[in-house]
C-alpha cells in the first residue's frame, strides 16, 4: 500500500511538472529538475524495497529493508509537502510540521522551491542592495565572542569613540559617492566593563554609547541627509525609543537559538549579549515601538540545522506579531586569525543555500532574505553568487564604495559593477534600494523628521532615487537624463550608469532604472510582453496591468518605450508638431491650498514667495496684442482662484482677448477655473461653457487634474474639485463642441496605481467623447513647493518615471488620444527632446511667458523660440511642424512674424 501511494503521487508530480517550465522560472530548471529526479528515484528504492520486503526470508533483512521504506516513503510526503508550500496552497508562513517534512529534501529541491516562492513578488526579477558606509562608532565590546575580529579592548593613548567630525567626514565621502545609507555598527555597552569608555562618554556628555550613537545619527542625518541604520547591540525598549527619532531602521543579529554556543569552549562563551532571551526581547521591543528591523542568522558555529530552522521560526512569530521585521540576513561564519575559532571549518556554500531556501519556505514571498556576497564561498566554476539567487535570495545587503567592511576586512565588498554583472546573468537586475524598505516608508514606521529624508532619496516604487536630477533643475546641472543619453532609447541605450562627469565611481542608475547595462541582462519580463500585446492587439489594459508596466526596469523599461515609439511613428509619422502661443497668467492671488503649488499667492496661500499680483484688463489685452504680432496663434491664460473673481470676471477676461486680438484662439480656464465660475454665478457648468464659447473661448487647458484619484487629492489638494467634478466639466466641455487638452501632474506623493487609474479614466472618457486634443505629463517640480518643503513629498518623479509616463500613456490612450506632449517646461528642453524617442510627437507651446513652473524653482520657461524649437526637432531626426492649438496647420503669416520675432525684454 505504501509503495502504490509513492508510485502515485511520483506520476502524479511528474505528470504536473515534467512537461513545462514557466520561462520566467529557467533559472530553477536545474533545481526541479533534481527535485524530479529524487522523486522517481524514491519511486524506483520504493519498487526494489517491496520486492525485498516479500522475497527476503531474513528476519534482519526485513527490519532493515522495512525502516528504509519507511524514510523513503517520509521523502515522498516531503516532496508533496514542499510542492504545497512553494505552490502557496499552505499560506504565506506553512505550519511546522510542513516545514520538519521538507528539511531533509536535497538541497537542490529546497532552493528551486524557495526561488519560485521568490519570483511570486511584485519585484521578482529584482536583487536589491543598499549604497552605504560603514561607520565603526567603537570596536570596543563588553563581549568576547569566538569568531569576532570586530571588538577589540581600549589601548592607552586611542579614543574608544569616533568623534563627531571623523564620522562627518565618512559621512560625507559616502554622499559623494552615491551612497543614501550611514550604517552605524559598535560594540555592546563598553562602558559597563572598560572605564576608559565611560569616561570618555561623560566627556562627551552621555552615559551610554546608545546615546552618544543616538546623538551622531542625528547629526548625520541633518547635516549629510544619509539614513541612518543603527546596529548598536541588545537594547532596553528606552534604548528602541531614543534611536527611531534619528534613524530609518535598526538591526540586531539574533545568530543563533542555541544556548550551547554559551558555554565554557563555545563561540558565545562569555558574551552576555549573545543570550537568545535578551536578543529576542531586543527584538521584540523594536517590534513594540514600530521600528523596522534587522535580524537573522549566522551559521557554521556550532549550531544544527534543526537549532536554525527553531531560530527561523522564533524570529518569525516575532514578525507575525509585530509586523517589522524587513529583512533576514543569512551569514555564513569565517574562520579569522588571532580568533579562538581561526581554525574553525567554514560552513560550505550547500549549508548557506539550505538555509537561505529554508528562510524564504518559513518566511514567504514577502520577506526580503539577503546574504552578503563579499563572504560567500567562492566556486571553481564562479557562480557562487548565482547559487544564492537561485535559493531564493533578493537582497545583497548593504556594500560601501568608501569604507571596508569592518566586521570581515578580510572580505572587501565586490565592486557595484561586478556584482550587477553577476546579478545580470543569473537573469536579475540589481537596483538600490533605501536603508528601509517600501512597506515601512511611512508615518507609522517612521518619526516625522527622518521621513522627510527618506522621501527625498526615494522614487515611487519606494527604492533609491540614485540620480541627481529632477524636473525643473538646469540643463547643466546633471548629465545622465538632459543631455543625449535617451537620444538612442528605442535603439537599446545602456543609459549613463555611472556619471562620468562628476565622479566616475558615483553609484546611479541608468534612465532604465537599473545598475548595469541592460544588453547583458537575461531576463525577459514575459507579462510585460504579454501586456503589450494585448495593447497591440486593441485590448484595453487592466489597472493592474497598467500599474504593472510603471514597474519596468531593465529590458522591460526597453520594450514599453520602443512599442509607444512604434505606435508614436504609424500613428503620427516623423511629424513632431509645436505652437507658438503665450501664456497669460493674470493673477497669482488664491484661496485655495493646493500643497505642491509655489505660484499662488495670498492670504490664505501657504508660500508667499514673490508679491501677489492681479494684471488689468489693459494688461491683458496688451500682451495678447504683443503676442499676435509676434507670431502667436494661441493665448494660454490660467490663474490662481482669485477669491473676489466671479464667473463674469473670467467673461471679461476673455472679451478683452477677442476685442484686442480676435483671431487669436483663448485656450483658457481650467476645469476648477469653470467650475469656481458657474458657482459664482448660480448657474450649472454647461449653462456657463456655453457663453463662454459664444464670447469667443475656443478650447480649454485639462489642468488642475493633478491625479485624477480621490485618495492622492485628499492630500495634495484637499479643498479642490473631485476626481468626478472633474471629468464632468471635461465631459461637458466635449459635449457643447469644446476640445480640451488632458494632463497629469506626477511624481510628488502618487504612486503607480494612481497614475494606472488617472490614465484609464481619461481613456473612458476620450472614448466616449472623442474630446481630448492632447495628454501632457507635468511632472512635479519641488524645489520650492510646500508639500516637499514640508517633507511630505519626493523630489519629482525620475528620469525613468518621465520616460515610463509618456511611453505608457501612449499605449493606454491610444486611440482616442493620438497626441502625447513632452514639457520643455519642466524637462528643460533636452529632457523633451529626448522624449520625442519614447512615444511623444508635439513640444508644445513657445510660451513667451511661464510663471508657475518657474515659481516652483524651475530653471526653463520663460521662452522657447520657433527656432530654437525646430532646432532641437531636426537634431532627433524628425521634420517640425507649427501648428494651431487644435492641430491644423500654422497661418504662413505668423509663421513669418515667429522667426522674426525680437526677444522679450
Amino acid at each position: 500500500m505504501e509503495f502504490q501511494m509513492d508510485a502515485a503521487f511520483r506520476r502524479s508530480f511528474s505528470r504536473r511538472h515534467a512537461s513545462a517550465i514557466p520561462p520566467r522560472q529557467q533559472h530553477c530548471k536545474r533545481g526541479w529538475n533534481s527535485f524530479l529526479n529524487f522523486s522517481r528515484r524514491i519511486s524506483s528504492t520504493s519498487t526494489l524495497l517491496h520486492n525485498s520486503l516479500r522475497s527476503s526470508s531474513s528476519l534482519i533483512s526485513k527490519r532493515k529493508a522495512a525502516n528504509i521504506l519507511v524514510n523513503v516513503t517520509a521523502s515522498g510526503r516531503g516532496l508533496e509537502t514542499l510542492e504545497f508550500i512553494q505552490s502557496g496552497k499552505l499560506g504565506e508562513h506553512p505550519d511546522e510540521a510542513s516545514l520538519r517534512e521538507v528539511v531533509d529534501l536535497e538541497v537542490s529541491c529546497l532552493a528551486a522551491a524557495a526561488a519560485r516562492i521568490r519570483d511570486r513578488r511584485e519585484d521578482g526579477n529584482i536583487v536589491t542592495f543598499s549604497p552605504k558606509v560603514f561607520i565603526p562608532l567603537t570596536r570596543v565590546c563588553r563581549d568576547f565572542c569566538g569568531y569576532c575580529t570586530f571588538a577589540a579592548s581600549p589601548r592607552p593613548g586611542q579614543a574608544v569613540y569616533m568623534s563627531v567630525d571623523e564620522v562627518l567626514e565618512v559621512a560625507r565621502a559616502g554622499v559623494a559617492a552615491g551612497c543614501t545609507e550611514a550604517l552605524f555598527t559598535l560594540g555592546d555597552k563598553p562602558e559597563l566593563l572598560y572605564s576608559q569608555a565611560k569616561h570618555e562618554l561623560e566627556a562627551l556628555g552621555h552615559t551610554s554609547t546608545v546615546s552618544y550613537a543616538a546623538e551622531v545619527a542625528r547629526i548625520v542625518l541633518q547635516e549629510t541627509g544619509l539614513l541612518p541604520h543603527m546596529n548598536v547591540g541588545v537594547m532596553s525598549r528606552e534604548d528602541v525609543i531614543l534611536l527611531r527619532r534619528v534613524s530609518v531602521s535598526q538591526g540586531l543579529m539574533l545568530e543563533s537559538i542555541s544556548e550551547k554556543l554559551l558555554e565554557p569552549g563555545g563561540p558565545h562563551y562569555r558574551c552576555p549579549d549573545k543570550h537568545p532571551s535578551a536578543r529576542l526581547s531586543s527584538i521584540a521591543a523594536a517590534g513594540e515601538e514600530k521600528v523596522p528591523f534587522t535580524s537573522g542568522l549566522l551559521i557554521g558555529i556550532g549550531e544544527t540545522r534543526e537549532e536554525r530552522l527553531q531560530a527561523l521560526l522564533a524570529l518569525r512569530n516575532l514578525h507575525k506579531q509585530y509586523g517589522h521585521i524587513q529583512e533576514l540576513i543569512i551569514q555564513n561564519f569565517r574562520a579569522k586569525k588571532g580568533t579562538a575559532m581561526a581554525k574553525a571549518a567554514e560552513p560550505p556554500l550547500v549549508e548557506l543555500e539550505w538555509t537561505i531556501a529554508m528562510a524564504r519556505l518559513v518566511f514567504g514571498t514577502s520577506m526580503s532574505i539577503q546574504a552578503p556576497p563579499n563572504l560567500t564561498p567562492t566556486m571553481t566554476d564562479g557562480k557562487e553568487w548565482k547559487r544564492l539567487i537561485d535559493a531564493g535570495i533578493n537582497d545583497w545587503g548593504g556594500i560601501s564604495p568608501v569604507t571596508k567592511d569592518w566586521v570581515n576586512p578580510e572580505a572587501p565588498w565586490p565592486h557595484v559593477n561586478l556584482l550587477a554583472a553577476a546579478t545580470a546573468d543569473a537573469g536579475r537586475l540589481m537596483v538600490p534600494r533605501l536603508a528601509v524598505y517600501p512597506f515601512y516608508i511611512n508615518d507609522l514606521w517612521l518619526d516625522p523628521t527622518v521621513l522627510r529624508r527618506v522621501l527625498a532619496h526615494e522614487n515611487s516604487l519606494g527604492y533609491a532615487r540614485a540620480e541627481e536630477w529632477s524636473p525643473g533643475l538646469a540643463q547643466d546641472a546633471h548629465s545622465s537624463f538632459l543631455e543625449d543619453k535617451l537620444s538612442n532609447l528605442n535603439g537599446g541605450s545602456t543609459g549613463n550608469h555611472f556619471d562620468s562627469v562628476t565622479n566616475p565611481a558615483k553609484i546611479s542608475v541608468g534612465t532604465d532604472g537599473t545598475m548595469h547595462p541592460t544588453r547583458a541582462i537575461g531576463f525577459q519580463g514575459m507579462d510585460v510582453k504579454r501586456i503589450l500585446k494585448k495593447i497591440e492587439e486593441a485590448v484595453e489594459p487592466s489597472e493592474v496591468e497598467v500599474t504593472r508596466l510603471f514597474r519596468a526596469m531593465g529590458p522591460e523599461f526597453h520594450d514599453v518605450v520602443k512599442a509607444a515609439d512604434e505606435l508614436r511613428a504609424r500613428v503620427n509619422g516623423e511629424k513632431v508638431s509645436y505652437v507658438v502661443n503665450r501664456n497669460i497668467n493674470y493673477t497669482n492671488v488664491c484661496g485655495y491650498k493646493c500643497q505642491f503649488c509655489a505660484f499662488s499667492k495670498g492670504k490664505l496661500s501657504e508660500n508667499l514667495r514673490g508679491k501677489p499680483y492681479s494684471l488689468s484688463l489693459d494688461e491683458v489685452s496688451r500682451r495678447a496684442v504683443e503676442a499676435w504680432e509676434r507670431g502667436a496663434t494661441e493665448v494660454c491664460m490660467q490663474g490662481g482662484i482669485h477669491p473676489e473673481f466671479t464667473g463674469e470676471t473670467y467673461m471679461e477676461i476673455l472679451k478683452a482677448v477677442k476685442t484686442a486680438a480676435p483671431e487669436l484662439h483663448v485656450h483658457a480656464f481650467s476645469p476648477l477655473e469653470v467650475f469656481q465660475g458657474a458657482f459664482t454665478l448660480g448657474v450649472s457648468v454647461e449653462e456657463f461653457l456655453v457663453e463662454l464659447k459664444n464670447a469667443g473661448l475656443g478650447s480649454l487647458p485639462g489642468t488642475a487634474a493633478e491625479v485624477l484619484d480621490d485618495e492622492v487629492r485628499r492630500l495634495l489638494c484637499p479643498d479642490k474639485i473631485s476626481t468626478d467634478q472633474w471629468l464632468e466639466v471635461m465631459e461637458t466641455a466635449h459635449r457643447i463642441g469644446l476640445r480640451t487638452t488632458s494632463t497629469i501632474m506626477f511624481g510628488h506623493l502618487d504612486r503607480s496605481q494612481h497614475w494606472a487609474r488617472h490614465l484609464l479614466r481619461l481613456r473612458n472618457l476620450a472614448r466616449n467623447t472623442g474630446g481630448f486634443s492632447e495628454f501632457v505629463p507635468l511632472p512635479f517640480v519641488h524645489m520650492q513647493a510646500p508639500i516637499y518643503l514640508k517633507g511630505r513629498a519626493r523630489k519629482g518623479p525620475t528620469s525613468r518615471e518621465c520616460v515610463l509616463m509618456h511611453s505608457i500613456a501612449r499605449l493606454v490612450l491610444h486611440p482616442f488620444i493620438t497626441n502625447v506632449q513632452a514639457s520643455w517646461v519642466k524637462m528643460g528642453p533636452g529632457g523633451a527632446q529626448a522624449l520625442l524617442a519614447a512615444g511623444c510627437n508635439d513640444m508644445g507651446g513657445s510660451l513667451m511667458n511661464e510663471s508657475i513652473t518657474r515659481a516652483a524653482g524651475a530653471s526653463h520657461g520663460e521662452e522657447l523660440s520657433p527656432k530654437e524649437m525646430e532646432t532641437l526637432i531636426l537634431s532627433t531626426g524628425k521634420v517640425p511642424y507649427q501648428r494651431t492649438t487644435l492641430y491644423g496647420d500654422a497661418p504662413a503669416q505668423q509663421r513669418i512674424r515667429a522667426f522674426s520675432a525680437r526677444p522679450l525684454t
